[in-house]
């Protein structure tokens, strides 16, 4: 990582960072990412190979074999794993982070204990699936329906761009158990993706072909009782606990990524020569990088802000939010520079093209952008007389 700044790093979190790096260049490096890329498949190999050395319990609590790992740990791990791939970055997140936190925080003690540590082995893995073909960033205008059928539930409904569904082996699938109940009627329940009735179809996306999009057909799909986190209704109080960590780690990938872009691009312009002279002499060029420098700075200043608010205890909403928002658009703002300076090498085939593909997700995943401004504003209390 060229220019990689520490910002007061401890030990501890640069040897992550190194040590991750050093893992991941050793089991997917570069031109077998190429090759995931193309044929649209997950990188299994290397998912199994931070499961083998133990960095799916980094999150996790000791009791479990984990570090305990704080919000910066986790920022400086995310953000190597965006540098190096998205595809890795995601398979990480959708699996340890997003379904592991359910188990570890919300699941029924008899399956956390039964599904948690064959998910930090690797030997499970997990999905969520909130979105909805009409109910995106609004999480709670979901139609999915899950009614009671003696010792379980039986849901019925739709998602769609549920992240890595085709992968995983239980999704944490939000429902309604009481229609009318608006928010209060949210609830979260685990499915098994081998249970009948389920159906999902991976989706065509622009980018992100290592880590695919699906649509998640649940029809009159059974579900024990047991697979019920937490209370019945207590759905959205468990999707707003996650909301911090999840938009920072977001955050983290879009400034591991643009670091990756600049190195991409940077390495081209050192030896590409135009008019008997390397580009990255011209101006026009490395004003290009200077710029790129800027916005890739700015992203990791509000991460590496962010996560040291959440490790002190403080309401760190507008943080969080503010570092989503500007990391994952200065990193689309970023690899549209660097694929500039590239030209047809950049656009055609390559590098480059998937880092373009996949920045674009950013601003989008993870509640829209123009959303979070609505929470940034909403904090400012512009209504105020």
């Amino acid at each position: 990582m060229a220019d990689y700044k520490t910002f007061g790093f401890t030990d501890e979190q640069v040897m992550i960072r190194d040590n991750v790096l050093g893992l991941l260049k050793r089991v997917l490096p570069q031109s077998k990412i190429a090759e995931l890329d193309a044929a649209k498949q997950e990188p299994d190999e290397a998912f199994q190979a931070l499961a083998a050395d133990g960095w799916l319990a980094l999150p996790f609590g000791e009791e479990w074999g984990g570090a305990n790992a704080s919000n910066k740990d986790m920022a400086v791990f995310i953000e190597a794993l965006g540098y190096w791939h998205f595809g890795i970055r995601s398979a990480y997140m959708t699996s340890a982070i997003y379904g592991g936190g359910h188990l570890a925080h919300h699941a029924n003690p008899d399956v956390r204990a039964e599904m948690l540590p064959k998910l930090i082995e690797g030997k499970l893995k997990m999905a969520i699936a909130y979105s909805e073909p009409e109910s995106g960033s609004d999480a709670a205008g979901i139609r999915t329906r899950a009614v009671r059928d003696g010792d379980g539930y039986r849901i019925t409904g739709q998602k769609i761009y549920i992240t890595n569904a085709h992968v995983a082996d239980y999704i944490v699938v939000s429902v309604k158990t009481d229609p009318d109940a608006g928010r209060r009627g949210l609830s979260l329940i685990i499915v098994d993706t081998k249970a009948e009735g389920v159906e999902i179809r991976p989706m065509n996306s622009l980018g992100t072909l290592t880590s695919r999009p699906n649509e998640v057909f649940l029809d009159n799909v059974y579900a024990p009782k047991e697979y019920l986190l937490g209370e019945e209704g207590g759905g959205w109080p468990m999707l707003m606990r996650g909301l911090n960590q999840e938009r920072l780690l977001l955050a983290a990938n879009g400034g591991g990524a643009s670091l990756r872009c600049i190195d991409v691009a940077r390495d081209f312009a050192r030896d590409r020569v135009a008019f008997g002279s390397k580009i990255a002499k011209y101006q026009a060029v490395s004003h290009k990088f200077a710029d790129m420098h800027n916005l890739a700075e700015t992203a990791r200043l509000a991460v590496f802000h962010a996560a040291d608010m959440l490790d002190a205890g403080e309401d760190a909403v507008m943080e969080t939010t503010t570092a989503k928002i500007v990391s994952t658009d200065n990193n689309y703002r970023v690899a549209d520079l660097a694929m500039q300076v590239m030209g047809g090498a950049g656009y055609i085939e390559g590098e480059m093209q998937r880092l373009f593909r996949e920045a674009r997700l950013g601003p989008i995943g993870g509640g829209s952008n123009e959303v979070l401004r609505n929470v940034i504003a909403g904090r400012m209390d512009l209504n105020a007389s």
